[in-house]
């Protein structure tokens, strides 16, 4: 692989790649041990995927890859727009089925439904997530610093709750406005249904897979500044069986590499 890069942050391992394809390639590659372990001990895999522009790469990257059963591979999704009906370009939901469940047509596919009234929606998936243990959960960092939708103002690294509902920050709507999925800040929904930040990191292993020059600013914020909710996804530090990718541009801000 061609790799710059391998220290620690924390309890979590840091790769470095040179540019996004290596990243994408190199994650998409350890997604693969990954699942094909879980399939060995147990016979069936639990893993949850992030969604938005920056996993377009190791998503792809991910289910050309040869060697995965995915007939024996359960697929579940971190977090969905109140409101929203897979009919909406946006729609997580709509995400997850065109990118992997229609490209791999996986075992089961456990998505968020954004019509559902959302408390109920929420108690339901909890319940799917309680039923199993995840073997992978393969998350990004957002422009605030968030974990699925878990931004700033509501991120709780203790939370009781595997599923909430929760109010975005304007951070993180109006990235969702500059990624292209709504024509302005008013048209993003003011509230979303997330996996917790304890429920996505208590999956077996976790791949934190963040490219892009945007996301410089919340992985320094991550890995160098205070470990609070403040930046949710400075939790990954505490998480031994993280490991989180970069490219160059993405750790292009870290004092100490």
């Amino acid at each position: 692989m061609p790799e710059t890069e391998t220290s620690a942050a924390g309890a979590m391992e840091v790769r470095i790649f040179a540019d996004e394809d290596s990243l994408a390639r190199a994650a998409a590659d350890q997604a693969r041990t990954v699942l094909r372990t879980a399939l060995r001990e147990h016979g069936v895999a639990h893993a949850m995927f992030a969604t938005g522009n920056s996993q377009f790469r190791f998503v792809d990257a991910l289910v050309e890859l040869p060697d995965i059963d995915w007939s024996a591979i359960e697929v579940y999704h971190m977090d969905e727009y109140v409101g929203l009906g897979t009919d909406h370009p946006a729609s997580f939901c709509r995400w997850i089925t065109e990118r992997i469940v229609e490209r791999v047509h996986p075992r089961a596919a456990h998505l968020f439904d954004g019509t559902a009234d959302p408390r109920a929606e929420c108690e339901r998936y909890s319940a799917l997530l309680e039923a199993s243990t995840l073997d992978l959960c393969c998350l990004g960092i957002g422009e605030n610093g968030h974990l699925a939708f878990n931004d700033p103002g509501v991120a709780d690294f203790a939370d009781p709750e595997r599923v909430k509902v929760v109010e975005l920050d304007e951070a993180c709507r109006l990235q969702q406005v500059h990624e292209g999925h709504f024509p302005s800040i008013t048209d993003v929904p003011r509230e979303a249904m997330t996996v917790t930040i304890p429920a996505l990191l208590g999956a077996r292993r976790v791949l934190a897979v963040v490219p892009e020059r945007r996301k410089a600013e919340p992985v320094r914020a991550a890995m160098e500044g205070p470990i609070a909710p403040s930046c949710p996804a400075s939790a990954l530090r505490q998480t031994p069986h993280a490991i989180l990718y970069l490219d160059r541009t993405s750790a292009g801000l870290l004092q100490h590499r």
